[in-house]
């Protein structure tokens, strides 16, 4: 008995796994299964396949990122299980007029990217790099919740003809006013619980940031923290959680493979001598996407070479050389913001999203120590 490795793809739901095997030699998946979702289930269906093909196989499991995160992975891995991620933007697609998707090709797709490695397969976070990163988010959504209120205030004073002087709203001056409105009957009670919510939420925020504060001075985070908020529009927020959600930078060889893995890149669709420039592939980490590009706002506003008291403060305690690496970049963005927009009447989300794809390009370079 020769040794036989079985690659098998893994449709995982919330109630319910999909799962087949598939070998090289069969060149086709067979042994399909649909079972509760529990890990257990996977094991002894691995079990049921080493009957099959005897005592030496070797196993290679798979399944897509999705709701689960990494539960799954951890569990089997804990069981000497070999055990993939795969990115769904990277795995290789059937192509076809009619698409016909079930449970059971989803995991013999899954099965083939296996065996022909055409995939890419998600970072495993560490375990403390997980939880921070699940306060980070959780710090978001709350955020989420404050824009909505702060909208449905703002929707309900217009509906009753309630108008502020001004176009500058949630200054302390707005809220004041907000307070000292008299409006009658049941209006009242629902302003009072509009500003009621707001007030929570504002106060749970700032708790949630004084913790972030906390959590980025631990020791495995101080110091790559603190070259990142060296450039303009990165604060404690942003930096801790590009780190958390990056992991390694290491694992890029080139800066514009990291723009490639959070989606900053421009699409392409080119035949022969025709070639077409799209929208950028919004492929990869989401979150870390919005947050360069929410970043990359900020070169949009002061004068070339500006360096305010706040950046100031930020840069101070970062050694030299990553100052005027971080200075370079920081003057080179908002020259290129400037020249698209005001040289080459490029619109102003063209030239935003431009910048945070060169903003991702020197954070990997300063987490990469390729500062020179």
């Amino acid at each position: 008995m020769y040794n036989t490795t079985v690659y098998v793809g893994m449709d995982v739901h919330k109630e319910s796994f999909t799962v087949c095997a598939y070998t090289v030699e069969t060149d086709k998946a067979s042994y399909f299964q649909k079972m509760e979702a529990d890990y257990k289930k996977v094991l002894s269906y691995l079990d049921y396949l080493r009957r099959i093909y005897g005592e030496a196989v070797e196993f290679v499991c798979g399944y897509e990122a999705g709701c689960l995160g990494y539960t799954l992975y951890h569990q089997l891995t804990d069981h000497n299980v070999n055990c993939k991620i795969l990115a769904p933007s990277t795995m290789l697609e059937q192509r076809s007029k009619k698409r016909i998707k079930t449970d059971k090709r989803d995991a013999e797709l899954i099965a083939k990217c296996l065996v022909s490695r055409s995939y890419s397969p998600v970072h495993i976070p560490t375990q403390q790099d997980e939880e921070t990163k699940e306060f980070l988010r959780m710090r978001d959504d709350h955020k989420l919740a404050l824009k909505k209120i702060k909208q449905q205030i703002l929707g309900f004073c217009l509906r009753h003809n309630y108008r502020y002087g001004s176009r500058h709203y949630w200054t302390q001056v707005h809220i004041k006013w907000l307070r000292s409105l008299k409006s009658e009957g049941l209006y009242s009670e629902i302003l009072t619980e509009y500003l009621l919510t707001y007030d929570a939420l504002t106060d749970k925020i700032e708790r949630l940031d004084r913790r972030i504060e906390e959590l980025a001075s631990q020791e495995v985070y101080a110091e790559k923290v603190k070259m990142l908020t060296c450039y303009i529009g990165v604060k404690t927020n942003t930096a801790l959680s590009t780190i958390v959600e990056v992991g390694d930078f290491h694992r890029f060889a080139t800066a514009e493979r990291f723009a490639s893995y959070i989606g900053l890149v421009p699409g392409e669709d080119s035949s022969g001598p025709d070639c077409t420039r799209l929208s950028i592939t919004k492929a990869g980490n989401r979150h870390v996407r919005l947050l360069l590009v929410e970043s990359a706002k900020c070169f949009g506003r002061g004068e070339i070479g500006f360096k305010s008291r706040e950046l100031k403060a930020r840069q101070a305690g970062n050694r030299s050389e990553v100052i005027a690496y971080a200075d370079r970049a920081n003057e080179r963005l908002r020259r290129r913001y400037y020249k698209m927009v005001l040289g080459q009447n490029k619109k102003h989300n063209v030239a935003t999203v431009a910048i945070a794809r060169e903003l991702a390009c020197f954070m990997w370079g300063m987490m990469t120590d390729h500062i020179a």
